[in-house]
C-alpha cells in the first residue's frame, strides 16, 4: 500500500525551515509506518518561503524576468527542502531525493522523497506522476489551507469552504494556466493530469497532524475531496 503526500513548502519552510514541525511530522510518519509493514509513503516537497523570496528577488533585479528561470529558482528551493525532509528518514529512505519522477523504477525502503522536476508546473504534478507510477489512487495535498473555497476568501467575503468537488468544477476555479509561484489549492497542470488518470486529491491543513493521521488511516477528516 503506497500513499502520496504533496507536502507544501509553506508547511516545511514558511520563511525558514520549521524544525518543530519536522520533528512532529517525522514522528507521525514513523508511527503510521510501524502499524503495518506493507505501508509505504511518498513525500513530494514544495519550495515554500525560500522559493517565493528568491523568485521575488529575481523579478525585482532582472530587467526582463524569464518564466523558466523563475521556475528553476523555485525548483532549487524544493530540492533543498526535500533534502531536509529526507534527512529525517535516512534509514527508511535509501533512495536519493527524486528529481525526475518518470525515471524512478524501484521504490526501495519505506519512504521516498521527491522534489521539483522541471519548469511548467509545481511539485503537485510530480506527486500525480508518482501516484500513477506506484499505483496510489489518491494524492493528499497538505498546505496552509484547510479546505478549498469557492473563491479566494482573502478577496471575497462570501467565499464558502467546499467539502467535495468534481474535477470539472475545480478546474473551472483554478484555470488551466501555470505561472511560476502560482498560489492555487492544486496546480492546474497537475489537476488536468489527475482528472485524466481518475485520481482523487484530498486538500487539507498541513499542520493538523491529527487530521493527517486520520486521512492516512482512511477515517473521517477535515478537508476537500477533489474528484468526488
Amino acid at each position: 500500500m503506497t500513499n502520496v503526500l504533496s507536502l507544501g513548502g509553506s508547511i516545511v519552510a514558511p520563511d525558514g525551515p520549521d524544525a518543530g514541525f519536522l520533528k512532529d511530522f517525522a514522528a507521525l510518519v514513523r508511527s503510521w509506518l510501524e502499524k503495518d509493514l506493507a505501508r509505504r509513503l511518498i513525500l513530494v516537497v514544495g519550495g515554500g518561503g525560500p522559493a517565493r523570496a528568491w523568485q521575488k528577488a529575481y523579478r525585482e533585479a532582472a530587467a526582463n524576468p524569464d518564466a523558466d528561470a523563475q521556475d528553476w529558482i523555485g525548483i532549487m528551493a524544493t530540492r533543498l527542502n526535500a533534502q531536509l525532509v529526507r534527512s529525517m528518514f535516512l534509514e527508511l529512505c535509501p533512495h536519493e531525493v527524486v528529481v525526475d519522477p518518470t525515471a524512478v523504477t524501484v521504490f526501495g525502503g519505506r519512504v521516498l522523497v521527491a522534489a521539483g522536476w522541471k519548469p511548467g508546473f509545481s511539485t503537485d504534478y510530480d506527486a500525480v506522476v508518482l501516484a500513477e507510477r506506484f499505483g496510489a489512487p489518491t494524492v493528499v495535498n497538505l498546505s496552509n489551507i484547510a479546505k478549498v473555497y469557492s473563491a479566494d476568501p482573502k478577496l471575497d467575503p462570501n467565499a464558502k469552504p467546499i467539502d467535495a468537488i468534481s474535477w470539472a468544477d475545480f478546474r473551472t476555479l483554478v484555470g488551466d494556466e501555470w505561472l511560476p509561484g502560482k498560489n492555487a489549492p492544486f496546480d492546474p497542470v497537475a489537476s488536468k493530469r489527475a482528472e485524466e488518470l481518475g485520481l482523487k486529491v484530498i486538500c487539507a491543513a498541513g499542520r493538523d497532524l491529527g487530521n493527517i493521521a486520520a486521512i492516512l488511516d482512511g477515517g473521517p477528516y477535515q478537508g476537500t475531496l477533489i474528484g468526488a
